[in-house]
């Protein structure tokens, strides 16, 4: 396999990975993004923890979607997660997620 053709496989893998983003994001209420992965989730916990002075966070989360393109399935039951690093956790806004009913698009192809 060429550099040229990992590069072509890459790129179909992360434009595959952004539909199914857009097609699952407006299910969830909430983006968690940490330093190696990004989530997708309606459920939540989060906890600061600090042993020793050293200060690390435990997300837990139910039934989430992850972004990540090299996982074969991206929807997990269960995740945990223990950072040091910094963690964002954002709530949608969904009317940023949906088309304004008077926008001028037509779906089927009109």
């Amino acid at each position: 396999m060429s550099a040229e053709d990992l590069e072509k496989y890459e790129t179909e893998m992360e434009l595959k990975l952004y539909r199914e983003y857009r097609d699952v994001v407006g299910l969830f209420t909430y983006v968690i993004e940490t330093e190696r992965r990004f989530y997708l989730t309606n459920d939540y916990e989060m906890q600061i923890h600090s042993v020793q002075g050293e200060v690390f966070f435990e997300i837990t989360m139910a039934d989430a979607w992850v972004w990540d393109m090299y996982r074969p399935a991206r929807f997990v039951k269960q995740v945990r997660v223990l950072t040091f690093k910094d963690v964002n956790v954002e709530e949608l806004n969904r009317s940023e997620l949906d088309l304004p009913e008077n926008s001028g698009f037509r779906g089927g192809g009109s």
